[in-house]
């Protein structure tokens, strides 16, 4: 074995309740995704993502297959979150329009301004780390309405700028996301905005929803792009709020009820809010600044609706170190033995950092049932969504790796 991965710290809690999994199913419907299927599929730019296979990381690493959902190229945003908040946008538009008008308004009649004096009286609003912003922003130009986003202290003036170009008024507040969570919900209310969040909390949970089920579009195209006679044995999620891995794994549930992969959830060691409500058996929550270079990770709450899925599905919590997302984006950026150059983020490899640390320790290898026949499901859910981040780790810019 010749793993590329250094050792770094490495922390694993085996949930003892994993495995009942009807309450988690029960969160989110097949009926609920395959609406955003529809709906997202037909918006202008459409197109699936890559599967890539990494046979010669998985070599290098003692497993048997690895597969990274590269997210990089969503709608030209660079992330997966493209697919929920813009998704919780539109389908607010459609019921204000129903509500005000009685109309059954489409997607297509919003893109076509059809609504426009209606929409365009209309505020979203969100705090984000980034990636989530940047695709509730997007989903108020394409649809018609306005858009005001909150980031925290330590939110990169690249991602900033991306929102801005996308006509969103950007506000940064002190503190934390969640902090800036807290601020948006506050100025919301008093100006009459609309909130659409990826993370819910009492009282706030349909928008929520909306937005993991966007996140579905995702995890149906994995299904359908894996190899005819072949299923992952371990799936591998980043954590943050949670409501992407509730999503993933709710959607694979559902599809592989029979014989479903080991869920792992991974968060940085400075954010790590899942790992520490799975120990404690409730939500927790993370004080402090978060710090870490996985900023889309750096959620010190969890999602109320996405902990009722992941409480129910997950097998495994873990926490990684900075350092160990930081090598693998630059072994990404190389190519393992062969493997086609990855632009991966550094919110993107927490659950593939997860895996190969895992298995350079024989007694992590054990806890997690990995071995040398085991098919590893990654989701790499970012490219370089702030290209100078990227640049300085890696050593290269973005188009210098895809081109080689």
């Amino acid at each position: 074995m010749n793993n590329p991965l250094s050792a770094h710290p490495l922390t694993i809690f085996h949930k003892p309740a994993a495995g009942d999994d009807a309450g988690g199913e029960t969160v989110l419907s097949p009926e609920g995704f395959e609406r955003a299927r529809r709906e997202i599929s037909s918006w202008p730019g459409y197109l699936a993502t890559p599967l890539v296979p990494l046979p010669g990381l998985a070599k290098a690493a003692g497993l048997g297959a690895i597969w990274y959902k590269d997210e990089g190229g969503r709608f030209n945003l660079g992330s997966f979150k493209a697919l929920g908040g813009a998704y919780a946008v539109v389908c607010h538009l459609i019921n204000a329009i129903r509500g005000a008008t009685g109309d059954d308004a489409t997607a297509e009649d919003l893109i076509g301004g059809k609504y426009r004096d209606l929409t365009a009286g209309i505020t979203v609003s969100s705090a984000t780390d980034g990636n989530h912003g940047r695709s509730v922003a997007w989903g108020a130009q394409m649809f018609g309405c306005t858009c005001v986003i909150y980031i925290h202290a330590t939110v990169s003036e690249g991602r900033k700028q991306a929102m801005e170009e996308l006509g969103a008024k950007v506000v940064r507040v002190n503190g934390n996301y969640d902090d800036s969570v807290r601020q948006a919900a506050a100025d919301a209310n008093e100006h009459g905005r609309q909130v659409i969040s990826d993370t819910s909390y009492e009282g706030y949970m349909e928008i929520p929803k909306n937005v993991m089920y966007g996140y579905g579009v995702m995890t149906g195209e994995v299904v359908s792009q894996l190899p005819a006679d072949q299923r992952p044995t371990h799936v591998f999620v980043q954590g943050g709020c949670g409501g992407v891995a509730a999503s993933v794994f709710t959607y694979l549930a559902q599809v592989w009820s029979d014989d479903r992969p080991r869920f792992v959830v991974v968060e940085p060691d400075a954010a790590a809010c899942l790992y520490d409500s799975a120990r404690q058996g409730s939500p927790a929550v993370v004080p402090g600044e978060l710090n870490t270079v996985m900023a889309g990770l750096a959620c010190g709450e969890v999602s109320l609706l996405a902990w009722q899925a992941l409480s129910h599905l997950t097998d495994d919590f873990m926490m990684v170190a900075d350092p160990g997302a930081e090598q693998a984006m630059r072994f990404l950026a190389e190519g393992v033995d062969g493997d086609r150059p990855v632009v991966a983020g550094e919110s993107a490899v927490a659950g593939l950092v997860a895996a190969l640390g895992a298995r350079l320790d024989p007694a992590h290898s054990e806890a997690l049932g990995l071995n040398e026949d085991s098919r590893i499901l990654v989701f790499g859910t970012e490219g370089a969504t702030d290209p100078e981040v990227y640049a300085e780790i890696v050593g290269r810019t973005a188009e210098q790796v895809r081109g080689g």
